[in-house]
């Protein structure tokens, strides 16, 4: 069988064979959002996971003062998860909204469950998975403590340019943890130096 790349790809794993990929597709299903489209909204419970293959997602909270804040991007290949939410199964205090046209392949908590008892490399995916999610998610953190803005703009351009040939400045900016303006300084001190 033939399976679309983004499944092939994010589950690319040495102990998950052509039969248990085969059950892991078959718990997936095809659904779509349009850009603006509210995926996940803070209170709600998550119950699903969408592993993305066209478009671009954000992932944002409210501070004290009610201004967004995005927490993250996803794009092609990867998987748009409230991990919290979904695996402790709370309200989420995150929102997750489409910024452009999505196709994504949704899995429903109880399937991935199933999966995961069932499915010796599948349970081994997840695991890696989450590893890798958890060091992202700390270097992300020190970057924020120990990189220059500029620095940041930087490796956000070089690991997800879509995200800066797509998102609103405004989201950029709250990624990066700088105003607007700052951004736009940054980004022409850029160009000028041909970076």
């Amino acid at each position: 069988m033939v399976y679309p790349s983004t499944i092939t790809d994010i589950y690319a794993h040495p102990g998950i064979s052509d039969a248990d990929l085969e059950s892991i597709f078959r718990a997936h299903v095809k659904v779509f959002f349009y850009k603006g489209d509210l995926i996940l909204t803070e209170g709600q419970f998550s119950n699903a996971y969408y592993c993305l293959e066209k478009g671009l997602v954000r992932a944002f909270a409210r501070n004290i003062d009610g201004k967004d804040i995005t927490t993250g991007f996803f794009s092609k290949n990867e998987i748009v998860i409230e991990v919290a939410s979904l695996f402790l199964r709370q309200p989420t205090r995150e929102n997750i909204q489409a910024l452009s046209d999505c196709e994504c392949w949704m899995i429903g908590y109880e399937a991935f469950q199933e999966l995961f008892e069932k499915i010796e490399g599948f349970t081994e995916w997840g695991r890696t998975w989450m590893s890798r999610a958890l060091l992202a998610n700390k270097q992300r953190s020190l970057s924020m403590i120990t990189d220059s803005a500029t620095n940041r703009y930087l490796s956000l351009r070089r690991e997800q340019p879509e995200v800066l040939q797509v998102a609103p400045l405004k989201h950029i900016a709250s990624y990066l943890g700088v105003t607007d303006s700052s951004l736009s300084r940054i980004r022409k001190e850029v160009a000028q130096m041909g970076r």
